[in-house]
């Protein structure tokens, strides 16, 4: 067991969230018991979530992506008002961390991305961001179109959409996990031989054409599943507490 306030000041800092400038609030978004005795961790904090952490009894929802975003209507009514209900009726504290949680070089969702896929990093997609949220990679070796195309499914258990580049092999890999198709641009830029991220738009498939860079759109869910899941296994460790990683189907 451990103190909320305890548990949010080792994850505020770890992640060093001070540094970002977010569109929502990182760190605690909705207060419940004083004191933490299990964590459920998701992806999102969906109904599904929310009742599975209560039927789990546990004290913490921990997510990557909570509420009040910029720009979402403040009522508190609908289904984000019957979310809250349920989590204030059972005392239940949300914490989410969303961009510290992506760039984070150990826990984040770029990092265990890489780790799933063996790439190494080898540097940020952005070298003018003081907190870059995307990396470039390498792969061991050069791999076939083909051959990365069935590496991404077996690794991350779903089949990318391909958008086609000009490059016959792939070594050199831009990414970002979430809904970062329009840094495409900024891995082009790099030379890299093809860029991943979670969500595709219409433009992308022209952006891939002419800038001739290979775009695999893997799936924003499946791209987030890695950092959460590393943040509770730390804390976890940290505060010898019980954390359960719920993973629920999403096929975006």
């Amino acid at each position: 067991m451990v103190e909320l306030n305890q548990l949010l000041t080792w994850c505020n800092n770890t992640l060093n969230v001070k540094a970002f400038k977010d569109y929502c609030p990182n760190g605690l978004q909705i207060e419940g018991s004083h004191t933490v005795h299990k964590i459920v961790t998701a992806v999102t904090a969906s109904q599904e979530a929310i009742d599975a952490a209560i039927a789990a009894h546990a004290n913490v929802l921990m997510v990557h992506h909570g509420y009040f975003w910029k720009g979402e209507p403040e009522p508190l009514t609908g289904i984000k008002g019957q979310r809250i209900k349920k989590l204030m009726q059972h005392d239940i504290s949300l914490i989410a961390y969303h961009l510290p949680l992506d760039a984070h070089v150990t826990l984040g969702n770029n990092a265990a991305l890489a780790d799933l896929l063996d790439m190494t990093i080898t540097g940020p997609l952005d070298p003018t961001e003081n907190q870059p949220i995307g990396n470039v990679g390498e792969l061991p070796a050069p791999m076939s179109i083909d051959a990365f195309m069935t590496h991404l499914t077996e690794r991350l258990q779903r089949t990318p959409l391909h958008l086609s580049g000009s490059s016959t092999t792939i070594q050199k890999v831009g990414f970002c996990t979430g809904a970062a198709q329009d840094f495409i641009v900024k891995a082009a830029a790099l030379d890299c031989d093809a860029y991943i991220s979670g969500e595709v738009s219409e433009r992308t498939y022209h952006d891939a054409k002419e800038l001739g860079i290979h775009y695999f759109a893997c799936g924003h869910h499946a791209t987030e599943r890695g950092g959460i899941q590393r943040l509770g296994l730390a804390l976890a460790q940290q505060f010898n507490l019980d954390v359960t990683f719920m993973d629920f189907d999403n096929p975006v």
